[in-house]
């Protein structure tokens, strides 16, 4: 039964469109995290987004302790490693956990470089 349940188990996060994100950026209490290498970050982000590539996140939980009740928007190119990124934030107490669908290609504002 073990087995299953971890199968079945509802996911820790929700998933979000691009323009839920927008509306979502008016609040100032918001992480957005970046979890792509930092040459794609480098590349182009969302503005303010703080990168923290999916590798090392496990390791750096410690540096978000301030954000566990905040709203938490991930995403990646895809969206694939933000899933794995919100599946490992949901599971270590982060309760309002975000994936944005479609990766960084779906957010419509201008992307920052710095």
């Amino acid at each position: 039964m073990g087995l299953f349940s971890g199968l079945f188990r509802k996911r820790g996060y929700t998933t979000i469109t691009g323009s839920q994100l927008q509306k979502m950026m008016s609040n100032n209490n918001i992480l957005i995290l970046d979890v792509r290498s930092l040459g794609e970050y480098k590349g182009g982000h969302i503005p303010n987004a703080r990168n923290i590539p999916v590798d090392t996140l496990s390791s750096k939980l410690s540096t978000l302790n301030s954000y566990t009740d905040s709203e938490i928007v991930v995403y990646c190119a895809s969206g694939e490693r933000s899933a794995r990124a919100c599946d490992i934030l949901s599971k270590n107490r982060f309760n309002k956990v975000y994936n944005l669908s479609g990766g960084v290609s779906s957010y419509n504002g201008k992307l920052s470089k710095n």
